[in-house]
C-alpha cells in the first residue's frame, strides 16, 4: 500500500472510531431520536457510512459487498432508509455491519492501487467512471463529515463534547470562551 493510500486509511479510520464512539453510553431511544429538523441521529449515521463505504470502496470497484443490504435490494434508500435505524434493527448489528464494511474496505485498500478503474452505478453515465483513490477521498471526506455531525448530535443529546474538547482547554476556559462568543453575537440583536 502506497503512503497516500495508508495516511488516507488512517484518517478514515481515526473518523469511523469517532462515529462508533459516539454511541457510547447512550440509551438506545437516545442514539435513534432525530436531534435536528432534517432527522439526523447517531445510529442513522452508522447506518448510512456504512452502505456507502460497502457500495463506493466494494461495488464500484468490482469487490460486491459480502451482505446485502435490505435497504439497497428493496430501493428503500432512494426513499433516506439508510438515515435512521428501523425498530427492529439493534445497535449492535448495525455497528457490526460498519465493521464489517471496514474489513472489506481496508481490503479494497490493501489490493487497489489508487488509479485502479471504478464505475459508480448510481451516478449520472456521464460521471460514473472514476478510480479507486477518487472514492477513497470521497469516503474519507464523507465519514469525517458525518463524525463532525455525530460529535454535535452527542452534545446535543448529553453535553458530551467532541474528542478533542479537553486537548484545547478546560471547563472554565470553555464557559469564558462561550461567554466571549454570546457577547459578540448579542451586539447584533
Amino acid at each position: 500500500m502506497d503512503t497516500l493510500a495508508a495516511d488516507l486509511r488512517r484518517y478514515l479510520q481515526e473518523s469511523r472510531e469517532s462515529l462508533v464512539n459516539s454511541l457510547s453510553g447512550l440509551s438506545e431511544h437516545d442514539i435513534r431520536r432525530p436531534m435536528t429538523p432534517t432527522g439526523t441521529n447517531l445510529l442513522g449515521l452508522i447506518k448510512h457510512v456504512a452502505g456507502g463505504e460497502l457500495g463506493y470502496l466494494g461495488d464500484s470497484v468490482g469487490r460486491p459487498a459480502p451482505v446485502k443490504l435490505p435497504w439497497f435490494e428493496d430501493g428503500s434508500v432512494w426513499d433516506s432508509a439508510d438515515m435512521w435505524a428501523m425498530a427492529e434493527e439493534t445497535r449492535e448489528e448495525l455497528v457490526e455491519l460498519y465493521r464489517t464494511a471496514w474489513r472489506h474496505s481496508d481490503e479494497s485498500i490493501e489490493q487497489l492501487p489508487l488509479d485502479a478503474p471504478a464505475s459508480v452505478a448510481w451516478w449520472p453515465e456521464e460521471r460514473r467512471t472514476t478510480t479507486f483513490g477518487s472514492l477513497l477521498v470521497r469516503v474519507t471526506a464523507e465519514t469525517a463529515h458525518h463524525a463532525g455531525h455525530a460529535d454535535i448530535v452527542r452534545e446535543l443529546i448529553d453535553g458530551r463534547p467532541g474528542a478533542d474538547h479537553a486537548d484545547i482547554g478546560d471547563a472554565a476556559w470553555w464557559e469564558t470562551y462561550v461567554e466571549r462568543i454570546r457577547e459578540a453575537a448579542d451586539r447584533h440583536r
